[in-house]
């Protein structure tokens, strides 16, 4: 429980036992625990509604998945092209000479 020992543990209580006397230990003690239960109860209770959101979000997943279109029809394929002569090459320019 948070690393402290049995003989810190000790030293804390009669610390308190001094500091706020026989009369107002148990009472601090008892109004800590019952503060101690009232937040485990509310974390419980945050955690449980958040699985229940997260389970609720998981349900509704594919629902809202945008839809996707069909893939469009191929296109026709292209004419085949004519044969063009080969090109020559570059003729020399003249010399002067």
């Amino acid at each position: 429980m948070f690393g402290i020992g049995m003989t810190e543990l000790m030293v804390i209580f009669v610390i308190g036992l001094v500091v706020l006397g026989p009369k107002r230990l148990p009472e601090l003690a008892r109004t800590l625990g019952k503060s101690m239960a009232e937040f485990r109860r509310a974390s419980n209770d945050l955690r449980r509604e958040f699985m229940s959101a997260t389970e609720d979000a998981d349900l509704a997943a594919p629902l809202l998945a945008p839809r996707t279109t069909p893939p469009a029809a191929p296109a026709a394929p292209a004419a085949p092209s004519t044969p063009s002569a080969p090109l020559a090459p570059p003729a020399d320019p003249p010399r002067d000479g």
